[in-house]
């Protein structure tokens, strides 16, 4: 299964609250989420287990992405777990898993993308999902310390 993972992970410089807060406030996670240069533009968001956020992520060149994440975990403070698919139901979609660890000083984040094939997730690889969801945990731990403060 590793083959077909992407784990990205970071400490935070801010309590988990801070973070689960920008995980689940529909006022918030617009905000962040995304790679550095691209935003949200939002048409549904019920953030719960159970629920869903059906969003376009558009980027720098205006390129668009249909995304839907479908919750099917949340732990407060802990873990939330999504699939992510573009909203059409023909395609298997990716698993997200969020687990947040204090640690000294802060909260690890550690956010594991699971693709239902190798070939997915090498093809995510080449577009240089790793760097950028790299960029996207930067822009989190920007917003976890503006609720910080």
């Amino acid at each position: 299964m590793k083959d077909r993972q992407i784990v990205l992970t970071r400490v935070i410089p801010a309590p988990a609250e801070a973070i689960w807060r920008c995980w689940t406030d529909p006022a918030i996670l617009p905000v962040w989420f995304g790679p550095e240069g691209y935003f949200c533009k939002t048409k549904e968001i019920d953030l719960r287990e159970g629920g869903q956020w059906c969003f376009d992520m558009i980027g720098p060149d205006g390129k668009v992405w249909v995304n839907r994440h479908r919750y099917t975990a949340f732990i407060p403070e802990k873990q939330l777990e999504f699939l992510l698919d573009d909203g059409e139901d023909d395609v298997e979609p990716m698993r997200v898993v969020v687990v947040l660890t204090p640690e000294a000083g802060g909260t690890r984040i550690t956010q594991t993308m699971t693709f239902p094939t190798v070939e997915m997730c090498q093809g995510a690889l080449g577009f240089g999902a790793d760097r950028l969801g790299q960029t996207t945990l930067a822009k989190l731990e920007a917003q976890a310390l503006k609720l910080k403060s």
